[in-house]
């Protein structure tokens, strides 16, 4: 049985071949390191419990050190998944291995994704705002940070598509991936969203890759923002990286189990009712309502 497991043919792009010396995407080590950003980003609702502002720094600082340990392992371990690396690569009369390589790009990159962290935040503070202001059952700032799904999903998303626009493959998706599994909520690393953005309950919501959502936009439990068919290449394979989601303009209100499928636009301040399917652009300002369109 083991004989017939193994035959390579029985492999074809299942098997990922370990070298010594490279390290592998570990998840409870991305837990570690999204524990830390939420830490970093949220000082004192995640974390040590005994934050103040005689050792806030402190605190931060030692945050800080331990993620750039972190990201430097989990970024060179999704390099090693990428292709397209020599085994040696030349800097001038010096040799150095693919692995010296990738160690040292890791290290950029991790340093790259810690200095996007202020800025981060700042966006995490207007989705905090949005999500606050846009449910009368929340009582404070605290309880949304603490306990809604949206900002745990959010956070993971945001530190995953800025680790994907710097060129990081694979650990973006797992990153986000472990934001889906904990809170229900699906979004791809790929998409764009701008600030002031939440979802209320969020199980259910899927966000596709290619997705572009505006400022202070709304989403409610089980909207997808998906894609219809995909065009086939001569083959009879999916034609990847093409444009295949919704745009969502600014202050666009979508509200619970509704379906909005391919590469069209809800324009600004529309609003989509419940459980409703859309497969074409909506004028902005326009209100749809189970077959009714309102103005």
């Amino acid at each position: 049985m083991a004989t017939e497991l193994a035959k390579p043919e029985s492999l074809c792009g299942l098997f990922h071949e370990h070298r010594d010396g490279d390290p592998l995407p570990s998840q409870p080590a991305l837990a570690e390191a999204m524990d830390l950003c939420r830490s970093i980003l949220f000082p004192g609702f995640y974390g040590k419990s005994n934050v103040n502002n005689q050792n806030l720094l402190y605190h931060i600082g030692v945050s800080v050190e331990q993620l750039y340990t972190l990201l430097c392992e989990q970024i060179q371990a999704g390099l090693c998944f990428a292709t397209g690396w020599a085994e040696v690569e030349a800097y001038g009369n010096t040799y150095i291995t693919a692995q010296d390589v990738r160690r040292q790009k890791a290290g950029e990159l991790a340093r790259a994704m810690i200095d996007r962290l202020p800025v981060l935040r700042q966006t995490l503070a207007t989705d905090v705002e949005a999500a606050y202001l846009g449910d009368p059952a929340a009582e404070s700032y605290g309880e949304v940070i603490s306990c809604y799904p949206v900002i745990k999903a959010i956070t993971n998303y945001r530190i995953a598509h800025e680790l994907l626009c710097l060129g990081v493959p694979l650990i973006p998706r797992i990153i986000t991936e472990m934001a889906h599994s904990e809170t229900g909520i699906d979004i791809h690393p790929g998409a764009t969203i701008g600030h002031h953005f939440t979802i209320d309950h969020g199980t259910g919501v899927v966000i596709g890759a290619t997705c572009i959502i505006g400022n202070h936009v709304k989403l409610y439990q089980g909207v997808t923002l998906g894609a219809k068919s995909f065009p086939m290449d001569d083959n009879g394979h999916p034609i990847k990286g093409i444009p295949r989601h919704p745009i969502l303009e600014d202050h666009v209100i979508v509200y619970a189990n509704s379906t909005i499928l391919g590469r069209i636009t809800i324009g600004h301040h529309a609003i989509i009712g419940g459980n409703i399917w859309v497969t074409e652009d909506v004028e902005p300002e326009t209100k749809i309502l189970q077959n009714k369109y309102c103005h």
